[in-house]
């Protein structure tokens, strides 16, 4: 049925925009969990437990009676004045690395023009003591020991502006002291190979699933002029180099179920006194992630949280 969750407060809004997703039947709670990380307040339509041909002594509408139910959709709202693109592109990433079949609607917004709209919200942000996020079209003049790194994510997530992003950069900040091997899982747009490399590791690889992401991200990692990164298509850990050593410190930024399921495998590729810093983790799911690095011999050893959501530092034990 249509079970809506959908904030009450969206009346006092002015301008929403619908971002809605269908998938097989079998997908929606996985869709859910994706879903919440954009927004927590959801709209689910799933028809596929009506039989009957009424309800609470009511005739059920035709066309609810007659819905597809092998699929559902979820849908969240987003204010129209902080732009789609990065949850667009946020959402993608995240379908391609839990195999989703999700079809995406957009209401409140010409579908054909979000790409390029979202830019009038996408300003300079300064994260943790020294990084500023500059839009590639934008002017920025730097302030004393500002390091600046300019992106375009186009399609891809990663524009510094969602927590999960700001806190492996937070991260980085504090774990790059100079000469690190920095291993990037699921790198979306490059944000954070470039702002390891210009931390001062020595040597940066970026993964991702997604052929757009990475298309993105060269192109990012191109135009930062950053020339010891590298970025290849990779799903998860199966396609990373190793072949000159492992590394100093492995970013995931992704999703604590996939988090979860690589865990087992990291161990051969993070360096005995690594780092692993993992986001993407909601806050109510971080002890389910910090029980599997426990079972698989790792520790934490530090922790931020930002907003509702959770990264972790990870070592071996």
């Amino acid at each position: 049925m249509d079970k809506d969750y959908t904030c009450q407060d969206y009346g006092t809004q002015s301008e929403w925009t619908r971002i809605r997703v269908t998938v097989p039947l079998g997908q929606l709670d996985e869709l859910v969990a994706v879903m919440s990380m954009v927004n927590n307040y959801l709209q689910i339509e799933d028809y596929s437990d009506i039989d009957l041909k009424t309800c609470y002594g009511d005739l059920i509408d035709e066309s609810i009676l007659n819905a597809d139910k092998t699929i559902a959709s979820v849908s969240v709202y987003v204010p129209a004045d902080m732009g789609v693109g990065d949850h667009l592109a946020f959402l993608k990433e995240r379908f391609a690395t839990l195999g989703i079949d999700g079809k995406i609607d957009i209401s409140g917004i010409n579908e054909d023009d979000w790409a390029n709209s979202w830019k009038a919200y996408y300003k300079p942000i300064k994260i943790g003591e020294r990084i500023v996020i500059v839009p590639a079209w934008e002017k920025y003049e730097a302030l004393p020991d500002e390091i600046i790194v300019r992106m375009d994510p186009g399609m891809a997530f990663g524009t510094g502006s969602h927590e999960t992003t700001r806190l492996v950069i937070g991260l980085l900040e504090k774990y790059v002291r100079g000469g690190e091997r920095v291993l990037d899982v699921g790198c979306g747009s490059g944000i954070l190979a470039i702002c390891a490399s210009k931390l001062g590791a020595e040597l940066c690889r970026a993964y991702d699933i997604d052929p757009v992401a990475v298309k993105v991200a060269s192109e990012n990692i191109k135009d930062s002029g950053q020339t010891n990164i590298s970025c290849a298509q990779s799903d998860l850990l199966r396609q990373v180099d190793v072949s000159d050593g492992r590394y100093d410190i492995i970013c995931a930024n992704i999703v604590a179920d996939i988090i979860i399921r690589m865990t087992p495998d990291v161990g051969a590729y993070l360096a005995d006194d690594g780092v692993l810093l993992a986001s993407g983790i909601i806050v109510e799911r971080s002890e389910d992630v910090v029980s599997c690095f426990e079972a698989n011999g790792f520790k934490i050893v530090d922790k931020a949280i930002d907003n509702g959501w959770c990264a972790l530092v990870v070592k071996k034990i």
